[in-house]
């Protein structure tokens, strides 16, 4: 995989490489059962007049053939083409072909090809300058290779270097949202729910505001709220809300952002009122019900802890809320804490449940009355702790007079 800069060395002239590889082409196409051509033949003339990218377009052309080659013989036969490759001023010409070449299945090693295009690709990745970007299209080379082969480990630990990576080729935004949909489709192959939907979310950033309605932004927009409904351990949405691509579903896509909108801020009676007056929308978007009622079940009794005066929740009002059985809702707080939407302790004896820490689905008007009303609750607790010290204080006082004049 990529990492720091390094140098190809091979020794001999161009004219003697170039006609060792043609050589090489010839006879592993011969070998394939094709005796039609012969770049050997091609390029000698070439060769006497000097014409170096001539040659190198007939090389490049021909080298589809190598992922035939003998495994043993891989890695070398395309070390030297890029080596000879590199040797023209018009380097950028000719490396598309060669990554698209390595994208390719290698017939000759199905078990090992993937690994083998993989090192070929790394090594024309760190022989280019950081900020040359030609890197970009090796490493969409890379990707493709990675989701052929379903490796995404050994893309991870390269994901942190992105940021710097996109700086340095100076990627505009729509190659960047190629490159941040081609790393999701690769994570959702590898079942990378998170990592994928990280990705997609970070596609739609780099539409314009002026495009928000267009109908990529509607295609990615719908693709991502699907993904965020879907995906059993997402329960935060304020961060599609926040995006304009997302807020164009209101007009284009209403009944699906009406959906949004209660996994945003509204409860289980929200949704299920929601499924009795848009029949068999869910299936028909092909959406997840039952992870969306659990996910709806969690998160409502995220906001009855967030809501609660009393930080105390009777099991009974729990269950209620969650339309579950009573003797459930023990289990259902225990999934809501792992979830890390709330905090706090379960109480048998007394069938309750004491909240610590709650987490605000959205932070409104409605929530700054809540805290001010839990605010005036504190303070007149307080001010009742006060009265009573300072009671207690001047009882203190009258005592140590009355002592002091017996």
């Amino acid at each position: 995989m990529p990492g720091p800069s390094n140098t190809l060395l091979i020794e001999g002239s161009f004219e003697e490489l170039a006609d060792e590889l043609s050589h090489y082409l010839d006879e592993v196409k011969r070998k394939q059962g094709d005796t039609n051509t012969a770049v050997q033949t091609d390029i000698t003339p070439l060769l006497e007049q000097n014409q170096k990218d001539e040659v190198l377009k007939k090389l490049v052309t021909g080298s589809a053939i190598l992922n035939s080659a003998p495994e043993k013989e891989f890695i070398a036969a395309y070390n030297l083409l890029v080596h000879l490759v590199r040797q023209s001023p018009n380097l950028n010409i000719f490396l598309p072909k060669i990554c698209q070449n390595l994208s390719s299945p290698v017939t000759s090693s199905p078990t090992n090809g993937p690994g083998l295009a993989l090192s070929v690709l790394t090594t024309i990745f760190n022989i280019l300058p950081q900020d040359n970007d030609v890197r970009y299209h090796v490493f969409l080379a890379i990707l493709r290779v990675i989701r052929s082969s379903g490796s995404f480990e050994l893309l991870r630990p390269q994901l942190k270097n992105l940021d710097s990576w996109i700086i340095q080729w100076e990627t505009d935004e729509e190659d960047q949202r190629k490159l941040y949909l081609t790393i999701a489709e690769v994570a959702e192959e590898a079942s990378e729910e998170e990592q994928s939907y990280l990705y997609l979310l970070r596609a739609l950033r780099t539409i314009p505001s002026d495009e928000a309605s267009s109908a990529e932004a509607r295609q990615l927009s719908i693709r991502a709220l699907k993904s965020a409904l879907s995906y059993p351990t997402h329960f935060d949405f304020q961060d599609l809300t926040s995006l304009d691509s997302i807020q164009a579903l209101r007009k284009s896509d209403p009944i699906l952002f009406e959906l949004l909108e209660i996994f945003n801020a509204q409860v289980l009676d929200d949704y299920n009122d929601f499924k009795d007056e848009h029949d068999d929308f869910i299936s028909s978007q092909n959406l997840p019900d039952e992870i969306l009622v659990r996910k709806m079940r969690l998160l409502t009794l995220a906001s009855l802890a967030a809501s609660s005066q009393s930080r105390s929740l009777p099991y009974q009002h729990i269950a209620r809320a969650l339309q579950i059985p009573s003797e459930d809702t023990e289990i259902w707080v225990i999934d809501t804490i792992r979830a890390g939407l709330v905090e706090g302790k379960l109480s048998q004896l007394n069938q309750t449940f004491l909240v610590h820490r709650s987490t605000y689905r959205v932070f409104g008007e409605k929530q700054w009355t809540e805290v001010q009303g839990r605010l005036d609750t504190w303070r007149a607790s307080l001010e009742g702790v006060l009265a009573v010290v300072r009671g207690e204080r001047e009882k203190m006082l009258r005592e140590r007079e009355r002592e002091i004049r017996e």
